[in-house]
């Protein structure tokens, strides 16, 4: 998995792209969520530069995929828990909880890929907003 500095937009991004591919797919409704609300700029990528890291995010996912065997594999408690503590200015993790919460909804179905990722979020930043988050997924 490539390296991405702490807090930077990019650490944020490939959160909220790790949510939104967790379902094994990117839907448009979700891009459009993201799109709409000016995710790209709220987190202070430059213009296009949620696709680059979803693409990176893609890649570094399925080099482990080919490495370890399956993709699911590469998403284990540690890598996940890893990403999450890439980011750990409350700001910036309210901004990256305010996206997850827009590309989640905006299907109108929270896969068990995604909660997957939301329970990681829940586990390892502190914030009011992620126990709502992680409370959205089915029991």
């Amino acid at each position: 998995m490539r390296h991405y500095p702490r807090n930077s937009p990019q650490a944020a991004a490939r959160l909220l792209a790790l949510v939104m591919i967790a379902d094994g797919n990117v839907c448009r409704s979700e891009v459009e969520a993201i799109r709409d609300r000016g995710g790209e700029t709220s987190l202070g990528l430059p213009p296009g530069g949620f696709s680059q890291v979803l693409q990176s995010l893609c890649e570094d996912l399925l080099n482990g995929a080919q490495a370890g065997g399956s993709l699911s594999a590469c998403l284990d408690d540690d890598l996940l828990d890893a990403l999450m503590r890439d980011v750990d200015d409350p700001a910036l993790q309210s901004l990256v909880i305010e996206a997850m919460a827009s590309a989640v909804a905006a299907d109108g179905h929270l896969a068990d890929g995604e909660q997957v990722v939301l329970q990681a979020l829940h586990r390892n930043w502190r914030q009011p907003q992620t126990a709502a988050l992680a409370g959205a997924a089915p029991a």
